[in-house]
């Protein structure tokens, strides 16, 4: 690690070196992190590490160079400086390409969140030790049925950064997060089945131990004695899990950028009505009790709440300073890394409970976990077949545990078919909140 310059200091130095038609953008970064892995009463692994780095973007006659490197040093910073400048040389021109400017960016407000805790840095390293273990031993009293524990673990992180540019555009922000997961295993040997329980904030003591010992192992017990179900047409029920990573899908086919290149099953459908008339679907990294929340995006624009669907109509799309100015609009401070994305999405809450949603209809199938997303899901296409294990729901309540079965749609027909959407809103972590959600009518193959 370097001295504790100011990271501005830093940024300002690498971004004032620009020369000639040259811009310069720079992005300086520290942090430190510990990870807890134990398995069996044992630490099976402890990290405690501090970090830095620099990510330098340069932009000549519409040819951009990145660069990045785990280092301050002012030598490694000169080199990654050059390197960018050599990799710019060898781009392709676009002449949308370039830097955002303080013009573009308008007179948005900087949002003003507080996503830092100072007591963080000065918990002891023991003391996180020690939650991770006591995390092991709850789940393991939590239910008689549970036989071990696949995993259990506490992480946190305490991380500054600051963005500079030569065309005038200076950033800076920093967060703590922290997290508890375990993972349950229940039953015999010969079906064992496992559930994933977690906790997540800012600081250690906005965790819930006890929470996520429960999760973990009534995820994996209501999962015992799981059969295949017979193929059908149903309802079904996702978990707010299951819901955050449809939900996640079906954001990434909202960035501008992939519409720009036609790889979007939404592009040019601005307007036009792609889901029922419940779903409102936003995109607000502007809220604190978002776990991707922040002030600034990658670029140094300030963030915004973006209502992307209102009603089920498509309002618009996600957008950086380069899809803004290929479509004639402005920046929605989408910018993630080098392309845009969402950091904070979610779907407005209804009015029903959980037990309400269930209740609502006879008959579904509860989806607890998918698998195959990668291989089974297109956000150009829109198809979507996935593996799933969850129970069957009757009369409102869990009934029959099942697995090896496929669900099956398509993104934007399930879109319009959402039928109820549960008031149970829950931040995650990653870029956005699940929800319990009711969809009316999916393919389920079993047996």
């Amino acid at each position: 690690m370097t001295s504790k310059r100011d990271l501005l200091v830093i940024a300002r130095e690498i971004a004032g070196s620009a020369r000639g038609s040259e811009q310069i953008e720079a992005r300086v970064g520290r942090g430190r992190d510990t990870d807890v892995e134990v398995l069996r009463g044992s630490v099976e692994s402890l990290t405690v590490a501090e970090s830095e780095g620099v990510t330098i973007r340069v932009v000549v006659d519409g040819r951009q160079g990145v660069a990045s490197a785990g280092s301050l040093d002012p030598e490694i910073v000169a080199a990654t400086l050059k390197d960018a400048r050599d990799n710019a040389r060898f781009a392709e021109p676009d002449e949308f390409s370039g830097l955002a400017t303080p013009a573009e960016l308008g007179d948005s407000l900087v949002p003003e969140l507080d996503l830092w805790r100072d007591d963080l840095a000065l918990i002891p390293t023991e003391e996180k030790v020690a939650m991770a273990l006591e995390l092991e031993r709850a789940v393991l009293s939590a239910n008689s049925l549970v036989r071990g524990v696949e995993s259990s673990s506490y992480g946190d992180g305490s991380n500054e950064s600051a963005l500079v540019t030569s065309t005038g555009i200076e950033a800076a922000q920093r967060r703590t997060t922290a997290s508890l997961g375990a993972s349950a295993l229940a039953g015999p040997e010969t079906d064992t089945q496992t559930g994933y329980g977690f906790s997540v904030g800012r600081t250690l003591s906005d965790l819930d131990l006890e929470y996520a010992a429960n999760q973990a192992a009534n995820r994996a017990v209501r999962l015992l004695g799981a059969t295949q179900p017979k193929t059908q047409r149903i309802p079904v029920i996702l978990d707010p899990l299951v819901t955050r990573t449809v939900l996640a899908l079906i954001v990434s086919a909202l960035g501008a950028e992939s519409v720009q290149k036609g790889r979007s099953m939404f592009a040019g459908r601005l307007g036009e009505e792609i889901g029922s008339p419940i779903v409102n679907l936003i995109e607000d990294p502007t809220n604190p009790e978002a776990f991707g929340a922040t002030p600034f995006d990658s670029e140094g624009a300030p963030t915004r709440r973006v209502d992307l669907v209102t009603a089920g109509v498509l309002n618009g799309y996600l957008h950086n300073v380069t899809t803004a100015r290929r479509g004639k609009t402005v920046t929605t401070g989408s910018a993630l890394g080098s392309g845009v994305g969402a950091r904070a999405a979610y779907l407005r809450p209804g009015p029903l409970s959980v037990e309400e949603l269930f209740a609502s209809v006879p008959h579904a199938l509860y989806v607890q976990s998918v698998s195959g997303i990668h291989s089974g899901t297109s956000t150009v296409s829109g198809d979507f077949s996935v593996g799933a294990e969850g129970l069957m729901v009757r009369d409102g309540v869990f009934a029959e545990p099942v697995r090896e079965a496929t669900i099956a749609s398509t993104l934007p027909r399930i879109l319009l078919d959402i039928a109820q959407i549960g008031s149970d809103l829950t931040w995650l972590p990653g870029g956005g909140a699940g929800l319990t959600l009711l969809i009316s009518d999916m393919m389920l193959s079993g047996s």
